[in-house]
């Protein structure tokens, strides 16, 4: 299947893993991690995995939250006293200086469910996009340090009242630096103490060692024409084609690095009530509370990415996608029994989790789409890619 992508030129590559009935039951690897040189994609290669990056950190800072490090209800200002006093825009794309003081804090819950008023620049098309721009830097590979970017996040207007409605955008990425500044570490020391390194995921971080650059899977996207070519820093110059060993900022929204084989020990979680293999990461109690849809009707309905509806048939937990109506829910995001849970990226990885049958999927590809590119037609093959991945992964065994 993944070899007729390729040759259409849809993908560059990718690889695959399915699990069912507690054991592998497919792994597959087809294309060309790095076109020019021929060096074919393989079990082993290295993704950036982008939004893929989203469901870790909130696992991780949910770790925190079994010890009591934080209630769900809890201002996040009691941790960055940077957002006490945050300010609202009345129109999204209006003035910046056109703004009602928020109604109340910013919680941690918030973060977790993408309602706390904060936004990635790029949807934007007023003051505010070039604001988060020049304050923020890079999405990935930012040279502001994690304390700078706080300040800075927290100096820009919301654009909506906290817990009003889901806005896809920077909540993540500021959760993952404030779980740092909690434990007094950097992000990804954070994570290979508390998932990583318990879970076996030696390949995933956000840095990649010397002598295992190789492996990396370059970034593929398309040219104006449409046509298959490089993209090396990704759109929008999201990230350097080398990050500098000295880079503080680690972005737990889009920045992890990961393979098939990781990602499946990670997302097997959600099959196994917080635990893999007898070694446990969260408590069961906060596992169901991750996965039960934490919004609204009124706030699944509302909810745009893109332009397009984002929750049909699904909910929101803390942190993933939660299957609500089976047969509505669409392949893109994740499409299962109830209680099914995942999070694609922006780069071509998807996965799923089924606890009503304990699969596991995951595709994960080095596909750079560009928001303008797929309004004209451009990259949309990997969609096609996943949706017939799941298609036969729902009946492998």
């Amino acid at each position: 299947m993944l070899e007729r992508h390729v040759a259409g030129a849809e993908i560059a590559g990718a690889a695959t893993r399915v699990w069912r009935d507690g054991r592998l039951v497919q792994s597959a690897a087809s294309g060309w991690r790095d076109i020019d040189a021929g060096l074919p994609i393989e079990n082993d290669t290295l993704f950036r995995i982008a939004s893929l990056s989203k469901p870790v950190t909130s696992v991780v800072a949910l770790t925190l939250f079994d010890e009591g490090r934080f209630a769900l209800d809890q201002p996040i200002s009691r941790v960055a006293p940077e957002f006490g006093e945050m300010r609202v825009l009345r129109d999204p794309d209006g003035p910046l200086d056109e703004t009602d003081p928020a109604e109340r804090p910013i919680t941690f819950e918030d973060l977790l469910t993408h309602r706390s008023g904060l936004t990635y620049g790029d949807f934007q098309t007023g003051p505010l996009a070039r604001a988060y721009r020049e304050a923020l830097g890079a999405d990935i590979d930012s040279e502001v340090s994690p304390d700078q970017w706080i300040a800075r996040l927290a100096a820009l207007p919301l654009i909506d009242q906290p817990g009003a409605g889901f806005h896809y955008g920077t909540s993540t990425d500021l959760l993952g630096l404030l779980i740092a500044r909690m434990e007094g570490a950097p992000l990804g020391e954070v994570m290979r103490r508390r998932l990583f390194e318990p879970l076996g995921m030696r390949d995933t971080g956000f840095v990649i060692p010397a002598d295992q650059r190789g492996r990396r899977a370059r970034m593929y996207g398309f040219d104006d024409s449409g046509r298959l070519a490089e993209r090396p820093t990704g759109a929008g110059g999201a990230f350097l084609v080398e990050r500098p060993d000295d880079m503080a900022f680690e972005s737990g929204g889009q920045g992890l690095w990961s393979t098939a084989g990781d990602y499946l020990a990670f997302a097997r979680l959600f099959v196994g009530g917080g635990a893999v293999d007898g070694v446990r990461i969260l408590r069961p109690e906060t596992l169901a509370l991750m996965t039960a849809n934490r919004l609204s009707e009124a706030q699944r309905a509302s909810a745009r990415l893109l332009g397009m509806p984002v929750f049909t048939g699904l909910g929101f937990g803390l942190g993933v996608a939660v299957v609500m109506d089976p047969d509505q829910a669409p392949v893109v995001r994740c499409k299962g029994g109830v209680g099914t849970v995942g999070w694609p990226g922006a780069f071509g990885g998807w996965w799923q989790a089924d606890p009503t049958d304990g699969s596991v999927m995951v595709f994960l590809a080095h596909n750079a789409l560009d928001p303008a590119q797929l309004a004209m037609g451009y990259g949309l093959g990997v969609y096609s890619a996943i949706t017939e991945f799941h298609t036969l992964a729902s009946t492998a065994n």
